[in-house]
């Protein structure tokens, strides 16, 4: 199974739905980018529904809504309203490694305390009416934390366990480290998901063939820097199609772009969002590094749509 990584800002429903729309059957699950506990803060979180409201998730991708917090009420009730609207399992994030979240013991910076996370799930688990699976990360400082994290997951019924092999520290620099998670993964009770610098068909292959247990795999940042990265580890467009790959990368490209013009916000808005997307996507094409920087510099939307449509 090919799952679509939670990206703040980036894995949104209008990007989840303009893929879905336009590669069918590419992939196969997408988590979603989290709703935030912040300060116990229901209402907050609530605020964010609508990325995963089922009625707006039609003709999209299957999606599981995330939860990044350390409240065990709030998140019980958070996790049950989603289950109530139609949710059969919530995803709880360990993972994320923004400074201004693990600062709070959120996301990975609450790795290095196993009895902090223990004392969670047993307020927790209890409760759930929805299964709860984890996302996480090797740890925040080092990558031993995570044997101490291998006994207090396994005490409990997770649907799965995702990891980014990595610590929180790293961000996303660095190499990823395969050796630690080859040393623990199957330590797990629950089915291990791998995520993390899965960006071509050769990464895919090379994954695959030193994680055989591991049956699902989750891509992010790669699916941004080739949309059709899903398409060619399942053999759906060949890889050395080239004029193929590139209609459909312009297909999809134009479909984003008339669902970020579509929301109803002011045109500033859609001018970042444009960019922050054509920053990632510009890679799938076959642009000068100059070329894909024309978009970047135009001053207004119409510009930059009519700057981004004359290379494509």
């Amino acid at each position: 199974m090919l799952i679509l990584a939670p990206m703040q800002g980036l894995t949104e429903l209008l990007f989840r739905k303009a893929y879905h729309q336009c590669f069918p059957g590419a992939l196969d699950l997408a988590i979603s980018p989290f709703l935030s506990l912040t300060h116990g803060n229901l209402a907050d979180a609530w605020k964010k529904i609508d990325d995963v409201l089922p009625a707006d998730n039609q003709n999209s991708l299957p999606v599981i809504p995330q939860i990044l917090g350390k409240e065990p009420v709030e998140f019980v009730e958070l996790a049950n309203r989603l289950f109530e609207v139609g949710y059969a399992e919530v995803n709880w994030n360990i993972g994320c490694p923004m400074r201004r979240v693990t600062a709070k013991h959120r996301g990975s910076g609450i790795l290095p305390y196993p009895n902090e996370i223990r004392a969670i799930l047993d307020q927790v688990v209890p409760h759930l009416k929805p299964r709860l699976s984890v996302k996480m990360r090797l740890g925040l400082n080092s990558h031993e934390e995570i044997f101490a994290l291998v006994p207090v997951l396994n005490d409990y019924p997770l649907a799965n366990v995702t990891i980014h092999p990595r610590t929180g520290r790293q961000q996303y620099s660095g190499q990823v480290d395969l050796d630690t998670f080859q040393q623990v993964y199957r330590r797990f009770q629950a089915p291990v998901i791998y995520n993390g610098d899965l960006c071509t068909t050769a990464d895919y292959r090379r994954l695959s063939q030193r994680f055989p247990e591991v049956k699902d795999f989750m891509i992010g940042r790669g699916i941004l820097y080739d949309p059709l990265l899903p398409l060619k580890i399942k053999g759906i467009i060949p890889e050395d199609d080239r004029e193929q790959s590139l209609a459909a990368a312009h297909q999809f490209i134009e479909s984003l772009l008339a669902a970020i013009l579509a929301r109803p916000v002011p045109d500033e808005s859609k001018l970042h969002k444009v960019k922050e997307y054509w920053c990632l996507l510009c890679r799938s094409l076959p642009l000068t590094e100059q070329q894909a920087r024309t978009v970047l510099h135009a001053d207004t939307l119409s510009n930059t749509l009519q700057t981004l449509r004359s290379l494509l």
